[in-house]
This record gives structure tokens, C-alpha cells and sequence, in this order.
């Protein structure tokens, strides 16, 4: 992958898909650069937690990645592609080139999907350390308003919690996958005009909420049926 500078896209509906080289195979790479000026909340490995952020990767890595250092590898991702400065870093060995995106009211998200290991969140059993596997559910989510913290973290949880309807819809039976990642971006605030909600019933993350969700149901429903169907005979 040769270093160059993205242009800024601030719809996310414009992310590019670019490639990178591992395990001597091109793999899927996708970038999202929405410009100055934007907070981001992740649960991702590179970038999590609450700042303004640059930029957004999205990597897919082969199965069976082994390399115990992901978030060095993302940030050499970055780097090749051009991307200065802080920015959000997901991964998955789940198809990037299948991503799915959806609209609802100026409320983006793009969602990529492998549902092969999936179960419900409040398991038996003791937890263990995450790491990719094409059991991964990745969630971006872009806003056109600018949200308190407290509204970036409820953001989160209304993806979440729309994630696993549509998962629920489909009949997965499965609130997720232990390693599914989410980005939400809004612009970062300039006063005190911040959404200060963004719950499934607030204007703003009613929009999220069904953005994610149908995003998530197209990403799901064609993995699901061929799960159902089976190798052709």
C-alpha cells in the first residue's frame, strides 16, 4: 500500500476502500476521513475511548491473524495509507468489501459483518482475551450534530442495542460476537449546544438506532440464509 494524503470525506457514505498486504495475500482496507473537528467514541483497539479523531480504518486481516501486536500493525496501516495524527482503528477477518451502509435523517452508519461465532453477552463461563476472528460485527456510525459525552456513551449503547435487534429479527439468537467494535463520529462541539441525549427515543439516536439496524440486517441476513442453506449439494 503506498502512502499518499485522503482528501477529507466527510459523508461517510464516501469511505474509500483501499488494500494492504499480509500473510503475503492484498486485504481489504477501509478509510474514512471525515475532516477536521470531529469527536469520536470507540470501543475500538486503536483510538478507543472519547477525542477528537482524524480519521477511521477499518482492516481486514486474514483468520487464524496471529500477531500479538494490533494496535503497532494498525497504526503502520494508518501511516500507509497517509492518515497523520490521532484516529479510530478497527480489525476484523469478517469481508470489508461487503460492507453495508444506511441512512436515516442525516444519520449514517456502515456496518461489516461476520456472524461465525456469535452468542449472547451474558454467557456461562469465564471470559478470555478478544482477538479477530471472522466472528466480528464492526459498527461506524457518522452524526451531523455534536453530542455531550454523556451522549457519545448513549450512542454506543442505542448501536449496540439495535445491532442486536436486528440480530434478533434475523433469528440468530445472539445479542453479538465477543470481538464487535463500535465508532460513532459527531461533530465536536463549539458551545453549549450539544445533543445531550441519544437514546433509542431521543431524536438523534432514533435515527442512529435505525441506521444501525438496517445496516446491521443487510450485513447479517445473506450470511444467516447461507448458514440455513448449507453447502450446494
Amino acid at each position: 500500500m503506498l502512502s499518499r494524503t485522503l482528501p477529507a470525506r466527510p459523508s461517510l457514505a464516501d469511505a474509500v476502500l483501499l488494500g494492504h498486504t499480509e500473510q503475503g495475500r492484498e486485504w481489504p482496507l477501509l478509510v474514512w476521513v471525515p475532516g477536521p473537528g470531529v469527536r469520536m467514541v470507540s470501543s475500538a483497539v486503536l483510538g478507543g475511548g472519547i477525542g477528537e479523531r482524524g480519521w477511521v480504518v477499518n482492516a481486514q486481516v486474514p483468520p487464524g491473524y496471529d500477531r500479538l501486536d494490533p494496535v503497532a500493525h494498525l497504526r503502520e496501516l494508518a501511516a500507509g495509507a497517509g492518515l497523520p495524527g490521532p484516529g479510530v482503528g478497527l480489525m476484523t477477518a469478517a469481508s470489508v468489501a461487503d460492507r453495508r451502509h444506511a441512512v436515516d435523517g442525516g444519520a449514517h452508519a456502515v456496518v461489516t459483518a461476520g456472524i461465525g461465532v456469535r452468542g449472547w453477552a451474558a454467557a456461562p463461563g469465564v471470559g478470555g482475551v478478544a482477538v479477530p476472528h471472522p466472528g466480528t460485527i464492526n459498527i461506524i456510525v457518522s452524526l451531523p450534530v455534536p453530542l455531550t459525552d454523556a451522549a457519545l456513551v448513549n450512542a454506543v449503547a442505542t448501536a449496540t442495542e439495535a445491532k442486536t435487534q436486528a440480530l434478533v429479527e434475523l433469528g440468530a439468537d445472539a445479542s453479538g460476537t465477543p470481538t464487535d467494535a463500535v465508532c460513532v463520529a459527531a461533530p465536536s462541539p463549539a458551545g453549549p449546544a450539544a445533543e445531550p441525549f441519544a437514546g433509542p427515543r431521543s431524536l438523534w439516536g432514533a435515527r442512529l438506532a435505525r441506521a444501525v439496524h438496517r445496516a446491521t440486517r443487510k450485513a447479517c441476513a445473506g450470511l444467516l440464509a447461507a448458514e440455513r442453506t448449507g453447502p450446494a449439494a
